[in-house]
């Protein structure tokens, strides 16, 4: 989860960046979006291995600290003082405690699922962010666009079967970290109102950091050479693929890269077969066919809207 997505991550929808000017070049984009959520697969797989060993609050540690290690040297030049300046701390740590919660309740889902089946279930979070637009940013949304939102949520329902017996319980808890996400998404589309978007980064790793290493004493485990340098790699993965997520954005309009984010679908159903035998059923893939189509269609509305508006 995705976060910055994502935590993102998550696999959900794209945060609006600061508005500067920079040389577009969307084929760029595109490449760099992708290679994000290969990245963010790829740290969910060693989520998913060390996850047998280790408690998840270690593992949350783990992908806080070493992420924010490449973020703060990506962002060396910057002065860490003015990173941090902001005139709504406050909506900055409601936000990171957001993320942090979404982040811990979809690497806890990897305890039990499949990979591909929890990432599935995420792909909701699109069409919640849509719907806590309306009272959170008071925005308009018409009947076709809630007719999709319906949509998409019965194909959850279609993944995660519920009273059937089928799908695992655990499948709950990428759903509450989808819940918790769109909040997420809506108080950094907030934000970005008033701090860019390195700001934002700064305080939610910070923030993660300084909770999960409280936390952490009462749950570790000394890590073997081999489980330590997964740790490192979870966190350096998550790092860069925020960081290429980020350029992305900045060289490519969030509306040609949204659909792209369903390619993790592909990267979960490929590693998901290779490194733990995996594959997604049948109600697994229509389920999950109904959630991306009802959020292709959300951004194919929204894309017209815009374009009406211009």
């Amino acid at each position: 989860m995705r976060a910055a997505f994502g935590e993102a991550a998550r696999p959900c929808q794209i945060v609006c960046m600061s508005q500067i000017e920079r040389p577009q070049n969307i084929r760029l984009g595109i490449g760099l979006l992708m290679i994000a959520v290969a990245l963010f697969t790829i740290g969910e797989v060693i989520v998913k291995s060390l996850a047998r060993d280790y408690d998840i609050t270690q593992i949350v540690w783990a992908r806080y600290v070493f992420h924010a290690l490449v973020t703060y040297t990506i962002f060396s030049r910057a002065n860490v003082f003015r990173l941090a300046q902001t005139s709504r701390p406050g909506l900055h740590v409601m936000r990171s405690a957001l993320m942090l919660a979404a982040t811990t309740l979809f690497f806890s889902s990897l305890r039990y699922l499949a990979l591909a089946d929890a990432i599935a279930i995420t792909f909701v979070g699109p069409l919640l962010v849509t719907a806590l637009s309306i009272p959170m940013l008071k925005e308009q949304v018409g009947i076709r666009r809630w007719m999709a939102i319906f949509v998409g949520f019965g194909g959850v329902l279609v993944i995660i079967r519920p009273g059937m017996g089928v799908m695992h319980w655990a499948a709950i808890l990428p759903l509450c970290c989808t819940v918790c996400y769109a909040f997420y998404q809506i108080l950094t589309r907030i934000a970005s109102r008033t701090d860019d978007t390195q700001t934002s980064l700064f305080w939610m790793s910070t923030f993660g950091v300084v909770v999960s290493s409280i936390a952490v004493p009462f749950f570790w485990k000394t890590p073997a050479l081999i489980e330590l340098a997964m740790m490192i790699t979870l966190g350096t993965v998550y790092g860069l693929g925020h960081y290429l997520l980020i350029r992305g954005l900045e060289i490519a309009p969030a509306s040609k890269l949204s659909p792209f984010l369903y390619t993790q679908i592909i990267w979960a159903t490929v590693l998901g077969l290779i490194f733990f035998d995996q594959f997604p059923d049948g109600p697994t893939l229509i389920g999950g066919a109904i959630v991306i189509g009802s959020g292709l269609y959300i951004w194919r509305r929204e894309s017209l809207q815009r374009v009406g508006n211009e």
